[in-house]
C-alpha cells in the first residue's frame, strides 16, 4: 500500500538457500530405473496420501539433486530486459468487468510468521483494530462480490489449514465464502532428506518434524494434483490473479485484468524498479532465445556479483503478484508430464530447527514466479510499488496499525492522509523483533502517527496512551530501566531529559 513499506521489505534478503536448476523436459520412466533412495520417498509420500501429480513433481527435483545440479546462470547466457509495458501506460484501455466472473483471486497464505514470532498463521494476526489479515483479504473480496461474480480461494499448507479454516467458520459474514467448495487449496508437504545419505530422515523423537513446506511454487502441484485446476477449467474460470496474504497492497486490479487477458499470455508477472535496498535480490532476465527468466542471487557466481547487483543494468524484481492463463497452464502441464518444470530452492537444516544437534537435512523447495521460465511467451508489467507492500516486520506492523493508515469501504488499506508520505519506522531490533515484544511498546495502543516522518525507537521505551508523535523522531533510552512516555506531543530527539523539560500536553 506504500513505497516506504516496500521499501523496508526489499531491504531484508529473504531465505532462498540454494538454487539448482530442474530438468525442463520429463524423461522417460523407461529410460532409467530410479535409484533405491527415490523409491524409498516415493513409498513414504505415497503412504502419507500425498497425489501423484506432487509425488512425481517432487521426484523429479530429488533426481537432479542427486545429479548434482549446479544451477547458476552465468551473466554471459543472458541479457537485462531493458523496459517493460508499465501499469500508467495501460490506464488508457477501456475496462472489461465481464473478464471478473472467469478469473480467480487466490492468496497464498502457508507461511507461520516464523521470523516474528508466531506459531500460527500469519494472517491471523491483527492490523487494524480488531481486523486479521484475513478479515482485510475477506472485506475485499465481498465489496467485490457486490458487483461481479468473482471467485475467492486460499491456499493454505498442512501448518495454516485448521487455524484459518476455524477462522473463516467461526464468523458468520464468511460463510459464503466457506461453503464454497473450491475455496481452500491445500499445500503439499514434502519430505526432508537426510544429508549424510539422502535417504528419507527418520526422526522418531517428532516424526511430524520428517517433513516441511515445498515453497509456493506447489501451487501448481497442488492445483493439478487436487483436481481443483480441472475443477475450475471445467466451470469456465480462465484467469488466476495469485499473491501473498500479507501483501494487502495486492488487490484485484480491473486494468490488469484486462490488459492481461488481451496479451493471451501464460503468465503476467508484477515487476517493481530495483532501488540501491534491492542491489542484492533477485532480477528479471531474458535467455538468449528471449524468454524471460528470473535469476536469483544463490545462481550468480562470485565473478558476475557486480552485474548482478547494477540495478542500472537489471532494472526489476518479481513483486509475486502473478497472473495465470489457467488453460495455457494446464496444456504445458500435459505436455511436460502432469507438473511444471522448475528451478529448485536447497535449503540446508537441521531435522529440529530448535535443536541445532538434531540430524542435518536438505529440504527442496520451488518458488511460484520461478514458472515464467516455463512458460514460453509470458509477460511481465512494471507496477507501482503500492502494489508491494508485503508486511514481514513489527517495524511494518506498528506503522499499520497507527493512525496512519486506514481501511477503505473497499476494505484496501490506504493511507489516512494520501498528501503525506507513509511514515517510516525503525524499532530496536534487539528488543522487539518478535510480535509480542512489539506489543509491550505500546500496550494502551500504537501512537498517533498520522503526521509523523520517521519514528524510530532505541532501547526501552513504553508508550502510555495517548501519545502524538510528528515529524521526524528518535526516541532513545540508554538506561536499564524503560522509559515511559505517556501523553507527551513528541518530535525530535526524545530521551528522559527532554521528556522531564517538556510541558505535557
Amino acid at each position: 500500500f506504500v513505497a516506504a513499506v516496500a521499501a523496508s521489505v526489499r531491504a531484508q534478503p529473504a531465505d532462498q538457500g540454494d538454487l539448482i536448476a530442474a530438468p525442463l523436459a520429463v524423461a522417460d520412466p523407461g529410460e532409467a530405473q530410479p535409484s533405491p533412495e527415490a523409491e524409498a520417498f516415493k513409498k513414504k509420500m505415497g503412504a502419507a496420501g500425498l497425489s501423484d501429480a506432487f509425488i512425481k513433481q517432487w521426484l523429479a527435483l530429488y533426481a537432479d539433486l542427486q545429479g548434482g545440479s549446479t544451477g547458476m546462470i552465468p551473466e554471459s547466457s543472458i541479457s537485462p530486459v531493458d523496459a517493460l509495458p508499465s501499469f500508467e501506460e495501460i490506464q488508457g484501455t477501456a475496462p472489461r468487468p465481464e473478464l471478473l466472473k472467469e478469473t480467480v483471486v487466490l492468496k497464498l497464505n502457508g507461511g507461520l510468521g516464523t521470523s516474528m514470532g508466531l506459531e500460527k498463521a500469519k494472517s491471523l494476526l491483527k492490523v487494524k483494530g480488531e481486523m486479521t489479515f484475513l478479515d482485510v483479504l475477506a472485506k475485499q473480496v465481498l465489496h467485490l462480490k457486490k458487483q461481479h461474480d468473482v471467485k475467492f480461494m486460499l491456499m493454505n499448507s498442512f501448518s495454516t489449514s485448521d487455524d484459518t479454516m476455524g477462522f473463516f467458520r467461526s464468523k458468520t459474514e464468511y460463510s459464503s465464502l466457506v461453503q464454497d467448495t473450491d475455496f481452500e487449496l491445500v499445500q503439499n508437504k514434502a519430505p526432508k532428506i537426510d544429508a549424510a545419505t539422502l535417504n528419507p530422515v527418520d526422526y522418531a523423537a517428532n516424526a511430524s518434524l520428517e517433513w516441511c513446506p515445498p515453497g509456493h511454487g506447489d501451487l501448481y502441484a497442488a492445483l493439478l494434483g487436487s483436481g481443483k485446476l480441472d475443477s475450475l477449467l471445467a466451470k469456465g474460470y480462465k484467469y488466476m490473479f495469485v499473491s501473498n496474504s500479507d501483501n494487502l497492497g495486492a488487490t484485484m486490479d480491473l486494468s490488469l485484468l484486462t490488459y492481461f487477458a488481451a496479451q493471451q499470455a501464460p503468465m503476467l508477472m508484477e515487476c517493481c524498479r530495483r532501488t540501491p535496498a534491492d542491489k542484492k535480490g533477485g532480477h528479471l532476465a531474458k535467455a538468449k532465445d528471449g524468454q524471460l527468466i528470473l535469476r536469483e542471487s544463490a545462481q550468480c557466481d562470485k565473478s558476475d556479483e557486480a552485474a548482478f547487483q547494477d540495478i542500472t543494468r537489471h532494472k526489476f524484481f518479481n513483486t509475486n503478484n502473478l497472473w495465470l492463463n489457467l488453460p495455457m497452464l494446464k496444456k504445458v502441464m500435459d505436455q511436460s508430464g502432469g507438473f511444471l518444470p522448475l528451478p529448485i530452492i536447497k535449503n540446508s537444516k537441521t531435522v529440529d530447527p530448535r535443536n541445532s544437534s538434531s540430524p542435518s537435512v536438505i529440504q527442496l523447495e520451488t518458488a511460484m514466479g520461478a514458472a515464467i521460465a516455463s512458460l514460453p511467451g509470458s509477460a511481465a508489467i512494471v507496477v507501482p510499488t503500492s502494489r508491494f507492500a508485503p508486511v514481514k516486520s513489527c517495524d511494518q506492523l506498528f506503522a499499520l496499525r497507527s493512525d496512519a493508515y486506514q481501511v477503505a469501504d473497499n476494505g484496501n488499506l490506504e493511507l489516512a492522509d494520501k498528501s503525506r508520505p507513509a511514515p517510516v519506522v525503525t524499532l530496536d531490533s534487539k528488543l522487539y523483533k518478535l510480535v509480542d515484544q512489539m506489543e509491550t511498546l505500546a500496550p494502551q495502543g500504537v501512537p498517533s502517527l498520522r503526521d509523523c516522518s520517521s519514528l524510530s525507537v532505541q532501547g526501552k521505551v513504553v508508550f502510555g496512551k495517548g501519545v502524538v508523535i510528528t515529524g521526524d523522531t528518535v526516541v532513545r533510552n540508554t538506561k536499564d530501566g524503560a522509559l515511559v512516555v505517556d501523553r507527551t506531543p513528541l518530535t525530535g530527539e526524545v530521551t528522559s531529559e527532554t521528556l522531564a523539560a517538556a510541558p505535557s500536553a
